[in-house]
């Protein structure tokens, strides 16, 4: 159905005045009803290469070659109004990030609608009787309801389903799925690729599903292609790639994904397998990174014989839900509900549940960002639940929050060293600026990063560099207890490795406690050393890592396991 011929991509560089080269000569086959999985990290072509399939480059500063053949027609030389009438209708696509491409001002079921008129010719009350019939086909819940809601008022889950019945409005032979279950929870996430096979599968579509988590493709790939800075590197089937990498790129990312059937001191990264001279074995690697019992209880020992430095009792966060003329005050949302815990000097607590369980509230009220109801917070031995803002601010000088979009928590307008020495100016620590730079460059080091870097703008880093600064600027103050609210959830997993390994490092170096906060089992267990499942509010069950997930006691902890994708 689909065949790609040495295609090649060149962007041309404004400031340099050179076409560059992103793709080299990528080849490929798809059948009608398969599924194929591109893999790789950020970078690696894969989206572009989707993009050129869809023909939504900039065709001023974009130069295709190669052939890109559906059903015998080559989409690159077709013009403009030509490739409109494919483009989705006979290709659909399913972006990565739903919020940025649904449009804020207008509601779901327009925006659908819209797409059905322009393509179908129908009526409009035609165009939203289809409408409603794809949310019901998408599994939205009260679709008439959803029609008329905007972008804004719809869980991550619910608007990458309005996304899939847009893609799915013109009934297209072929649909492009570019990560677009990256950062839902992975309980959503699987009901969202279980929802596009059961799709694929009754309309007989054919599907290329774009990811950088080799872990979820074994879940949905009939055929997986490695791509690698513009080059396929390897490709066959899920359980070929899975039982015998041949890539040393292709063995990193299988090592680099937490797994919860394992506890590693450290996770391998990609540069392990790419720098190493000879082959090295991925189980040598992973028995060398192994945590011994005998180390563990010992870990246990030497945390659990000190007093807690934070006790949290019977709190509980709750916000009133308000109707009528006077704003009478009807029920409460729960967000955190009598929970009650304690954490330990040098101790990293993991925080797991879905989105809306209450943990993001519950590590915004320790931190005093949001206020509690009632129940006590008690750190290094003072109770802090109610103290003044003078008290707030010396306070936060101990504990710190790395949050979880590190784009939207740094200010654009100021070079990252000036973000990462403004909270030693407010606390008024060092004499001068010039001491302060001198700080900075030394935990900008300390990240991974370099002193050149200290004059650039969050825009020019990755995201896995921008989680590095953010990190950076949590540790100015030298704070003893930090607070790590889905700081790993959108990054690929070799970033994702490299930033769990950092966090460890500097727990060792600093004495540092955390309390890390994910939607994600599998980080969480390997990160951990204990684990806290929160649901509705309140929590579900607490204990030992390996216990939960091999001895799981509620039901809510087995459906998060049952949703861990590809466990390997």
């Amino acid at each position: 159905m689909l065949k790609v011929k040495d295609l090649a991509v060149k962007f041309y560089n404004q400031e340099d005045k050179v076409w560059l080269e992103t793709v080299h000569k990528v080849s490929f086959d798809l059948e009608r009803g398969k599924v194929l999985g591109i893999v790789g990290e950020s970078g690696s072509g894969k989206s572009v290469t989707s993009f050129s399939i869809m023909r939504l480059h900039d065709s001023k500063n974009t130069q295709i070659d190669g052939e890109i053949n559906l059903d015998s027609i080559d989409l690159l030389n077709l013009n403009d109004t030509e490739i409109r009438k494919y483009r989705g209708n006979k290709i659909a696509m399913i972006f990565q990030e739903p919020m940025t491409s649904l449009n804020p001002v207008f509601t779901c079921g327009e925006q659908v609608k819209e797409a059905i008129m322009l393509h179908q010719k129908v009526d409009k009350r035609t165009a939203k009787e289809n409408t409603i019939a794809l949310f019901k086909e998408v599994q939205l819940p009260r679709p008439e309801h959803i029609f008329d809601s905007y972008p804004h008022q719809l869980s991550g889950g619910q608007k990458q389903r309005v996304m899939i019945a847009m893609a799915l409005s013109c009934n297209p032979e072929l649909l492009i799925a570019d990560e677009p279950t990256t950062a839902l929870d992975v309980t959503v996430q699987k009901t969202i690729l279980q929802l596009l096979l059961r799709l694929k599968n009754e309309r007989n579509m054919a599907m290329i599903f774009i990811s950088h988590d080799l872990g979820l493709m074994s879940e949905i790939a009939d055929k997986l292609l490695v791509m690698y800075k513009g080059d396929i590197v390897e490709q066959g089937t899920a359980q070929q790639l899975f039982e015998n990498p041949q890539h040393p790129y292709t063995k990193g990312l299988l090592a680099c994904r937490p797994s919860p059937k394992r506890l590693l001191k450290k996770l391998p990264t990609v540069a392990d397998f790419l720098n190493e001279d000879k082959d090295i074995g991925l189980q040598h690697l992973l028995a060398k990174n192994a945590f011994t019992q005998e180390e563990v209880n010992q870990r246990r020992t030497k945390l659990y014989n000190q007093e807690a430095i934070l006790k949290v009792e019977d709190l509980c966060t709750w916000y009133p839900i308000k109707k009528g003329l006077f704003a009478k005050t009807v029920d409460f949302v729960k967000a955190v509900d009598h929970v009650s815990f304690e954490v330990f000097p040098g101790e990293t607590l993991g925080l797991v549940g879905e989105s809306g369980c209450g943990k993001t509230t519950l590590g915004r009220t320790i931190l005093r960002l949001a206020e509690p109801t009632s129940g006590q917070l008690i750190f290094d031995g003072n109770d802090i639940t109610h103290i003044s803002r003078k008290e707030l601010r010396h306070l936060r000088r101990d504990i710190q929050i790395i949050f979880q979009d590190p784009y939207s928590s740094l200010n654009p307008k100021i070079t990252v060293g000036q973000s990462i020495m403004e909270p030693l100016i407010v606390h008024g620590i060092y004499a001068n600026d010039t001491e302060r730079k001198a700080v900075v460059i030394q935990l900008l080091e300390k990240v991974n990063l370099s002193a050149e870097h200290f004059n650039r703008y969050p825009h020019e880093f990755s995201g896995g560099q921008r989680q590095r600064i953010v990190i950076a600027r949590a540790l100015a103050l030298k704070p003893k207890f930090i607070i790590c609210d889905e700081s790993v959830s959108a990054l690929d997993v070799s970033v994702q490795a490299q930033v769990l390994n950092l966090l460890r490092d500097l727990q060792e170096e600093f004495g540092l406690t955390y309390i890390f906060i994910s939607h994600d089992l599998s980080v969480v267990k390997h990160i951990s050393d204990r684990m806290i499942i929160m649901n509705k509010g309140k929590i579900e069950e607490q204990g030992f890592p390996e216990e939960i997930y091999e001895r799981p006691k509620a039901d809510y902890t087995k459906k998060l396991i049952e949703a861990i994708p590809g466990n390997i």
